[in-house]
C-alpha cells in the first residue's frame, strides 16, 4: 500500500516510526475544534457572555502571538472602588469587573476561607483547634498569621509538589511494553517536595532539573547529590525499552523529552514539528532539531539493548566508597590467592611429571583431591564475598554524552535523515544577550539558563498561570499547557504580565506568589452569585466569584484519613513492592502492588497502566504526560466508593472510637463535635434533629438484628452518622 500525501508517496517503511508525525485527521479534528470555538464566541458575543479572545496583537502573524512578546510590567488600572482591592492582583481583576459591569460576591465566611486555604496549601482540613483560634483572633492579620503557618508546614510540599508531578508526568513504572518498576524514581519526588517547602527559587528548582549534573559543586555531598536527582526529570518518562529499532527508540526518547519541556515549561507544542513545520504556531522543524541536538548529546540511556537499560546516578558517600573500596580490595585479595594456589598447584605437577611426560593443556585435571577442595572452598568464599558489595544509592538521570547536532529526520523518520541542524533555541523565542552554546557541552545548562532569563516571553507566564488555576480552579489562560495559537488568549493579560513580572523581582519566590494571590480580595470572595452577573459571565472568567470545587482524588482520600485520626504523615521513601527495573506484573498480569498504607497519598506508588483505582475514579491525570488541567468529572461510581470502600467504613469506625461517650440519650455533643471534625463548622439546630431521628431510627431497625448487642448497635447507628457526613457534597466539595 502506498499513501499520498503532498505530493509524495509514503511507504509501508515510513509506517514504522510509530507514528511521531501527528495524523491528518487530527489536524482536521483541530481545525473543526477551532471553528466550532470561534461559532460558540461569536454567539457569546450576541449573548452579552464574556467571550475568550484567540487573537494575536499587532498584524495577526503567529509570530507577533501574545504569548511569544516579552511581558511588559503594566501600570496599576485605575478603579472605581479602590477601597475594594487588598492587593494590586484586586485592581486587575477589578478593572475588567467595572467595565463588563458585573458585580463582585460578597466575602465568603471566615469558616469556609479557612478551610479553602487549608486545602488549597497543605490538602488537609484544618483540625478543630485551628478553626476556633482564627475565628477568635480579631486582629486585622488573622488571616495573614494562618497564611504563614501553614506555608512553613511540611504538608505544604506535600500538597503543590503533587501539583508539580501532574506536570512532569510522574510514575513509579515505565508503562508502555515493559511496564518495569522506576525504583528510584521517588527521590526525585521527595526532592520536587523539598523544594517546594524550602522554597526554592523558580529560576533555580527549573536548572536543577534540565542541567543539575552541569552546576557548580558547592562542597557538599549532599548537595552535589541533590542536583543529580533533580536530572530525573528528564528520564521519568515513559519509553518503549523493547523496541527493536535503536535508532528509533533513541529519538523517540528525544522527541518526549522535548514534548515535555515545550509542555510543561513553555505552554507550547513543541513535539508537532518533529515531522513538519508546526501548522499553527511558528516553530520550525530547525528548531525542533535544534533543541533535539541538546538532547541527543545527553546521555539518558546505559543501552538500547532489549530491555533497554535507563542511566542511573551513584549517590555514594565517602564512607560508602571506603566500604566499596575496602571491599574490592579484599575481592582483588581472594582473587590473587587463587591464582596463587592455582599457579603453585599447576607447578607441583609439571614438578612431579617425568622427563618427557606429556601433560594436558588443563593442568587442573591433575589436581590433587586435597588442591581441588581447597580451590573450591576458595571460589565459593570469593562468590560469597561478591554478593557481599555494599548497597548504594541510585537515582534516575541524564549526564553529559557525545556531542553531536542532529539531522532533520524527513518526515520523523530516524532513518530518513537530512541536513544537520546547529544546536539552539526556537528563533521567535530568541532575545538579546541569549546564551551560546558550547562545543564541548550538550547545552543543557545553557538551555537553562535561557529558559529563566527575565527576557523570556514565556516561563514566567506559564508558572504563575498554574499557579493561578491551581488556586482557583481555572487559569487566566484556560489552556495552561498550550499558550500557543490554539492555546485560549488569557482573560486578563495585564495581571498574566504583572503577575510574571513580579515573580521575576521577588527572586521567583513561589510563596511570595502565594501570599499575593491567597491575601486578595478576589481570593477571598465566595461563591454567591447573582443573575446580572451570570448572564454576562456564566463561565466566571472574570472571578467576580468565587469557583465551587471538589477536591481532587489525593486530599479526598487524605482528608478522610485525617478527620479520623488515621493518617500516617511520614514523609518520603518508596512504596514499591519490587525491586529497581523489576516487572510488577506477574506471568498472568496480575500486579501485587498494595494501596492499603495510611500515609499520604502523594507517596502511593504510580503505576503506569495500572492506577490505583481511588486515583482513576476521581480523575487523576495521566502519568504518561504532561497534564496542568486535571478535570473533574461527576459520576455514580463516585458515590458507590463513598458507600461502599473500605477506606470510608474504616474511617467512619475509627471516628467513632475516638468520639467521646457522652449522654446516650442526648447526644447533642457528639453530634456538634462530628459536624466540627468531617465539616469544619458546628450543626445547625434542624441539623442536630434530623441527626438525631437519624440515629432512632437506624436503631429501630437494629434492635431485633441477629448477633447485634446493644454496644454494637449504638456503635453501627454512629458509624453510619459518620458516613453520611463524609459522603456529603460539603465534605468533598470547597465552596
Amino acid at each position: 500500500m502506498t499513501l499520498l500525501m503532498k505530493d509524495q508517496f509514503v511507504t509501508p517503511h515510513h509506517w514504522r516510526i510509530g507514528w511521531a508525525c501527528r495524523p491528518v485527521c487530527l489536524v482536521f479534528l483541530l481545525a473543526v475544534q477551532g471553528l466550532a470555538s470561534f461559532l460558540g464566541n461569536v454567539a457569546g458575543c450576541f449573548a452579552g457572555e464574556v467571550a475568550p479572545d484567540h487573537s494575536s496583537p499587532g498584524t495577526g502573524s503567529a509570530n507577533e502571538h501574545w504569548a511569544f512578546l516579552p511581558p511588559a510590567l503594566p501600570a496599576l488600572p485605575h478603579v472605581e472602588n479602590p477601597g475594594w482591592c487588598h492587593s494590586p492582583i484586586d485592581r486587575f481583576i477589578l478593572v475588567e469587573q467595572e467595565r463588563h459591569a458585573v458585580q463582585a460576591a460578597p466575602p465568603a465566611s471566615p469558616r469556609h476561607w479557612l478551610r479553602r486555604i487549608y486545602f488549597d496549601l497543605i490538602g488537609l482540613p484544618p483540625t478543630v483547634a485551628a478553626v476556633r483560634d482564627f475565628l477568635a483572633d480579631e486582629s486585622p492579620h488573622a488571616k495573614s498569621k494562618v497564611v504563614d503557618r501553614i506555608l512553613a508546614s511540611a504538608h505544604y510540599g506535600e500538597r503543590w509538589g503533587r501539583h508539580w508531578l501532574d506536570v512532569v508526568r510522574y510514575a513509579d513504572s515505565n508503562g508502555l511494553d515493559e511496564n518495569v518498576a522506576y525504583g528510584n524514581a521517588w527521590r526525585y519526588r521527595d526532592y520536587v517536595v523539598r523544594a517546594w517547602n524550602m522554597d526554592k527559587p523558580y529560576d533555580r528548582f527549573l536548572q536543577e532539573q534540565l542541567a543539575g549534573d552541569l552546576l557548580a559543586d558547592h562542597g557538599s555531598i549532599e548537595r552535589r547529590h541533590e542536583l543529580l536527582v533533580a536530572t530525573g526529570f528528564l528520564s521519568l518518562g515513559p519509553k518503549v525499552l523493547a523496541e527493536v529499532d535503536m535508532v528509533k527508540m533513541r529519538m523517540d526518547i528525544v522527541d518526549e523529552q522535548i514534548d515535555t519541556l515545550g509542555r510543561a515549561l513553555l505552554g507550547v507544542t513543541l513535539g508537532c514539528a518533529r515531522c513538519h513545520d508546526h501548522k499553527f504556531d511558528p516553530i520550525s522543524t530547525n528548531d525542533y532539531y535544534s533543541l533535539a541536538g541538546i538532547f541527543g548529546s545527553t546521555h539518558t540511556m546505559d543501552n538500547y539493548k532489549i530491555i533497554a537499560h535507563w542511566h542511573e546516578h551513584s549517590l555514594v558517600t565517602p564512607a560508602e566508597q571506603q566500604q566499596l573500596d575496602e571491599h574490592a580490595a579484599k575481592v582483588e585479595s581472594l582473587n590473587e590467592k587463587i591464582s596463587q594456589q592455582e599457579e603453585q598447584a599447576k607447578q607441583a605437577v609439571r614438578d612431579e611429571a617425568t622427563s618427557g611426560e606429556e601433560l594436558p593443556e588443563d593442568l587442573t585435571k591433575l589436581f590433587s583431591k586435597e588442591v581441588k577442595e581447597v580451590l573450591e572452598q576458595l571460589r565459593a568464599e570469593l562468590k560469597e564475598l561478591e554478593g557481599q558489595v555494599p548497597t548504594v544509592a541510585h537515582a534516575m538521570g541524564v549526564k553529559e554524552g557525545e556531542v553531536i547536532d542532529e539531522k532533520i529526520r524527513v518526515r520523523g523518520d530516524p532513518l530518513q535523515q537530512g541536513e544537520a541542524v546547529a544546536r539552539g533555541f526556537p528563533v521567535v523565542l530568541n532575545y538579546d544577550g541569549q546564551p551560546e552554546l558550547p562545543a564541548e557541552q550538550s547545552g543543557r545548562r545553557e538551555l537553562a539558563e535561557w529558559l529563566v532569563s527575565a527576557d523570556h516571553p514565556l516561563t514566567a507566564r506559564v508558572f504563575v498561570n498554574r499557579l493561578w488555576r491551581w488556586h482557583f480552579g481555572q487559569g487566566l489562560v484556560a489552556t495552561p499547557d498550550n499558550f500557543g495559537v490554539l492555546g485560549e488568549r488569557p482573560v486578563n493579560v495585564d495581571l498574566l504580565d504583572w503577575m510574571a513580572r513580579r515573580l521575576i523581582a521577588d527572586d521567583w519566590s513561589v510563596k511570595t506568589m502565594h501570599r499575593r494571590i491567597v491575601l486578595s480580595n478576589t481570593y477571598g470572595l465566595s461563591n454567591s452569585a447573582d443573575d446580572e452577573s451570570v448572564a454576562i459571565d456564566p463561565d466566571n472568567r472574570l472571578q467576580w466569584r468565587t469557583n465551587v470545587r471538589r477536591l481532587e482524588a489525593e486530599p479526598i482520600r487524605d482528608a478522610i484519613l485525617t478527620v479520623s485520626g488515621r493518617l500516617d504523615t511520614t514523609m518520603g521513601g518508596s512504596m514499591l513492592h519490587v525491586k529497581n527495573r523489576e516487572f510488577l506484573f506477574n506471568h498472568t498480569s496480575q500486579d501485587g502492588t498494595k494501596y492499603d498504607s495510611l500515609r499520604r497519598s502523594i507517596y502511593l506508588p504510580i503505576v503506569r497502566n495500572h492506577l490505583y483505582d481511588v486515583f482513576s475514579l476521581f480523575d487523576y491525570a495521566d502519568a504518561s504526560v504532561t497534564n496542568g488541567n486535571r478535570p473533574t468529572s461527576t459520576v455514580a461510581p463516585q458515590a458507590l466508593f463513598m458507600l461502599n470502600s473500605q477506606l470510608l467504613l474504616d474511617a467512619c469506625k475509627a471516628l467513632v472510637e475516638r468520639l467521646p461517650g457522652g449522654d446516650v440519650e442526648s447526644p447533642h455533643e457528639r453530634i456538634r463535635l462530628l459536624y466540627e471534625r468531617i465539616l469544619g463548622r458546628p450543626p445547625l439546630a434542624e441539623e442536630v434533629v434530623k441527626a438525631e431521628q437519624f440515629l432512632q431510627q437506624f436503631d429501630d431497625t437494629l434492635v431485633d438484628a441477629e448477633g447485634v448487642n446493644e454496644a454494637g448497635q449504638k456503635l453501627h447507628e454512629w458509624e453510619a452518622l459518620c458516613q453520611i457526613l463524609l459522603a456529603s457534597n460539603e465534605f468533598i466539595y470547597l465552596p
